[in-house]
């Protein structure tokens, strides 16, 4: 006698759990199964899980979820001047509200400045649980050992993998479209103004989509301005964004 075959709604449950259980096995997934009173062979669930399922980038982004309050995030990008010198941009960011904590500019990123600019972020060991970081030689020993020694485990990125450092990647494309690009740099110093400036107004005013339009740097704050008043505007990095602002009216 031939067996009933499987339901499309069926097929695509058991791809659904597969994919968003990673540590789940087919006859786990069949444990689930039997609980909605729908029975399957465990071979039958293996034909239809994915061969090619991400274990790590699941479980990371789990981890990262789950963790999120506790989890700041630090990286590098480099650009060049019009002298075709290299500045190197140094980031560290908080995941949950996407506030930049602190950002330096250098053209010799060595073990001990990077472990310096971890130091002046994290003044009276007011650091985070957790601090990811990848694998390049500017973390040092010298910057393991301020992270240990604030209460700090460092969350080492796998090589070649941009994806897992996400936020200050995704940081830093927004630091080049929304201002970098846009400018002649010819110094080190001017380089370092333009950042602090475009951070100011990241932290401080552009609201952002990855959380729910809020402003990091006034995440918790609740509520909307009045409607009324004067709507006025502000240039900000010499007119290339501007803030908008409502003024009271004057009676």
């Amino acid at each position: 006698m031939r067996k009933p075959r499987i339901s499309h709604e069926t097929i695509a449950l058991i791809k659904k759990m597969a994919k968003q259980n990673c540590l789940w096995g087919a006859e786990r997934i069949r444990g689930e199964l039997l609980k909605l009173d729908i029975q399957v062979s465990k071979r039958t669930i293996q034909r239809y899980m994915s061969k090619s399922r991400q274990a790590f980038s699941q479980t990371w982004a789990t981890f990262i979820k789950n963790h999120v309050r506790d989890i700041w995030a630090c990286d590098f990008t480099v650009v060049h001047d019009l002298f075709f010198r290299p500045i190197y941009i140094f980031v560290i960011l908080e995941l949950k509200t996407r506030r930049v904590v602190h950002t330096a500019v250098t053209a010799l990123p060595t073990d001990a400045w990077t472990a310096q600019q971890l130091r002046e972020a994290t003044p009276w060991d007011s650091g985070p649980r957790y601090l990811i970081r990848d694998r390049d030689r500017k973390y040092g020993s010298q910057f393991s050992c301020v992270a240990t020694s604030t209460g700090i485990k460092e969350l080492k990125t796998p090589y070649r993998a941009p994806k897992a450092n996400a936020f200050c990647e995704r940081f830093m494309e927004s630091l080049k479209r929304d201002c970098l690009d846009h400018m002649l740099v010819m110094s080190q110093k001017q380089m370092g103004r333009l950042v602090r400036e475009y951070v100011s107004y990241y932290n401080d005013v552009r609201p952002h989509q990855g959380i729910h339009q809020r402003i990091p740097g006034r995440y918790n704050e609740k509520g909307f301005p009045s409607q009324s008043g004067k709507i006025i505007s502000e240039p900000i990095l010499g007119g290339l964004h501007h803030d908008y602002t409502r003024i009271a009216y004057l009676n």
